[in-house]
């Protein structure tokens, strides 16, 4: 690499998701709709997922907050798209302990960007930001399906 650190590569990917966050929207009715949010420092999002044969077929969100929280939920619509459930809920367990600070291989993640949230495990205040809509993932996926 030239002159840029790896720092400066992640700060560009996160602010890139950021600016241009992919699936933002909502999904048509019937899909399983979760809101949370971060009451410490205001993020807030809305994951709308279609759920079909234990397959993730579309996640969107809407939402505000800091560039880390929705930059977040942009790299994870992205990456869970096609998965099953069972995968996507591994993604979480495996993204939850990489923002514990646990070293994870970065091919285990099905989108290369995901590694650029890597430095917000240093960032204990942040962690609840890069990981709300982790945890919409994981809540939509387990909930009973109507």
């Amino acid at each position: 690499m030239s002159d840029m650190s790896l720092d400066d590569l992640y700060r560009r990917v996160i602010m890139d998701h950021y600016q241009r966050p992919r699936n933002k929207g909502r999904l048509e009715e019937g899909a399983v709709t979760v809101d949370l949010n971060n009451p410490t420092c205001g993020d807030r999002i809305s994951l709308q997922m279609r759920v079909e044969d234990d397959k993730i077929e579309e996640a969107k969100f809407l939402g505000e907050g800091c560039s880390i929280s929705l930059a977040s939920a942009s790299m994870m619509t992205e990456a869970v798209k096609g998965l099953t459930v069972e995968q996507a809920l591994e993604l979480v367990d495996l993204f939850s302990r990489m923002m514990q600070g646990e070293e994870i291989d970065p091919d285990k993640f099905p989108l290369e960007d995901i590694e650029a949230l890597t430095g917000v495990a240093k960032f204990p205040a942040r962690i609840k930001c890069a990981t709300l809509a982790w945890k919409a993932l994981e809540k939509g996926v387990k909930q009973p399906k109507h």
